[in-house]
């Protein structure tokens, strides 16, 4: 590899892909013996193109879900089936993998500046700031990034922007999907909560079932399909539409 490769957004790759292989090392327990990752659906994955591919999720913690899913779709694409054991699958992980996040959560310290490092396409939020609310115009220059990572590779996403569960779908997700139209797989999942801390860098507690459920691509009509036909088939699809959580409370009040 030349040295001084970079990605399109200035990363040397060499050092982007010995930063994934640590952090990689050191998450992977997490996974794997302090807690069991349960996966479903990982060979959805293996057809997909090499670029303009959306990865669109409930979200639990800051970073143990990327984490999580870095794992996933590099076991995969070095063939196992549902499982990560045997890391080192880690050892040549995909480079063209990002994940969109808040940028106040990505300068918030030196450890989240190197997860940034490993694939971060960091935008202004443009509903909330420094844990208060707010109002304030979509930043051009962060959607020109998320096309350029889209037009590079893979892209994650966590459309509610915010762990707390069953809060809306924000419409950017949307506007993005029928923009740029990119192939976009549904991935549910569950545990991390319970597992890690907020940020997903403590474990909270151990021997806690976590699932990742990664769904065949949706159908969408890019062209007739409106915003809020959109947002609605993601609320489905990533199981954060306001019927799942009536069927939970169902489900609670009868145990």
């Amino acid at each position: 590899m030349n040295l001084f490769k970079r990605n399109p957004f200035g990363h040397i790759l060499w050092i982007k892909k010995m930063l994934i292989r640590i952090l990689g090392v050191i998450s992977h327990a997490r996974y794997r013996r302090f807690n069991n990752l349960r996966i479903e659906g990982s060979e959805n994955l293996r057809n997909l193109p090499e670029n303009n591919v959306l990865f669109i999720s409930n979200h639990q913690t800051y970073f143990a879900d990327v984490a999580a899913m870095f794992h996933v779709f590099n076991a995969t694409l070095k063939g196992r089936d549902d499982s990560i054991k045997n890391i080192g699958y880690i050892w040549n992980p995909k480079l063209n993998l990002y994940f969109i996040a808040a940028g106040e959560t990505m300068r918030s310290g030196i450890l989240p500046k190197i997860f940034a490092y490993t694939g971060s396409i960091s935008i202004d939020r443009t509903w909330r700031k420094a844990g208060e609310n707010i109002n304030r115009q979509v930043k051009m220059s962060d959607i020109s990034n998320i096309k350029k990572a889209l037009d590079d590779g893979w892209v994650i996403t966590f459309p509610q922007g915010t762990t707390t569960p069953f809060k809306p779908i924000r419409k950017g997700t949307a506007h993005i999907i029928k923009t740029y139209k990119p192939i976009v797989v549904p991935i549910v999942i569950d545990g991390f909560r319970r597992s890690f801390d907020k940020k997903g860098l403590m474990i909270k507690k151990r021997n806690v079932l976590q699932s990742m459920l990664i769904k065949k691509p949706l159908k969408i009509d890019y062209e007739n399909n409106k915003i809020e036909d959109i947002v609605t088939k993601i609320e489905y699809a990533i199981e954060q539409h306001p019927s799942f959580l009536k069927v939970l409370s169902s489900d609670e009040s009868t145990q």
